[in-house]
């Protein structure tokens, strides 16, 4: 097939050897074309927009921004760019999550190469792709009712969704005019309130009930 016929896919990991294995597999394909790299969420976001490609493969694992919330804004930005994930996080939560946010494919980095072409096919032609072993997971767990316990105080659910971004508490207290003790404080008392006494287990907690959606900004 001729490169105007090919399909153009956008790889978006931090790592640079990981970014170039996907690429040597991709391009074996005779249809896929790699037309351009990124290793953060802003410079994929600004690549995504200028390129329009078919296909975004999207590592959730990259410093600075988080990926996961930002699959809206992709997509706000390039409409008709089908979603790939490719990533480390094998908690269904983040499948489910990634799939209601809008993108097309879950797929593990620990699984065969060919499951990462077989999702990037199904996503051109349509259609949802999960990695086998994580989709029979998915589909035994029952979701979580959406939105946050009636008990949290809508502070406590915006000092949690930060929390579940990555931002320290000095970060969160910039963002919220809040001491650093405050933030604490509140930290406490979420983990109280939910029964849950580490970070991850707050994650999974506010990707379970939705609270990350919309939480990224276009960046202008």
């Amino acid at each position: 097939m001729d490169a105007a016929a090919a399909m153009s896919v956008v790889i978006a990991d931090d790592h640079e050897v990981v970014r170039s294995g996907l690429r040597t597999l991709l391009s074996q394909e005779p249809d896929l074309e790699v037309t351009g790299e990124a290793g953060d969420v802003r410079t994929a976001l600004t690549l995504v927009r200028a390129k329009r490609p078919d296909v975004l493969v999207l590592d959730l694992n990259m410093p600075g921004e988080p990926s996961l919330p930002a699959i809206p804004t992709f997509l706000e930005g390039s409409p008709d760019t089908a979603i790939v994930v490719l990533t480390m996080q094998s908690d269904p939560a983040f499948a489910r999550e990634a799939l209601r946010s809008g993108a097309r494919g879950y797929v593990l980095k620990e699984a065969a190469s060919a499951e990462l072409v077989k999702a990037v096919r199904a996503a051109l032609a349509g259609r949802t792709y999960l990695e086998p072993q994580l989709g029979a997971r998915l589909a035994a767990e029952p979701p979580a009712p959406e939105g946050p316990a009636d008990d949290l105080s809508e502070r406590e659910v915006e000092v949690l969704r930060l929390i579940a971004l990555g931002h320290t508490n000095a970060e969160i207290g910039a963002q919220l005019y809040l001491s650093v003790r405050t933030v604490e404080s509140h930290r406490a008392h979420i983990q109280q309130k939910l029964r849950r006494s580490t970070r991850a287990e707050l994650v999974r907690y506010a990707l379970e009930r939705g609270l990350l959606a919309g939480e990224t900004g276009d960046g202008g």
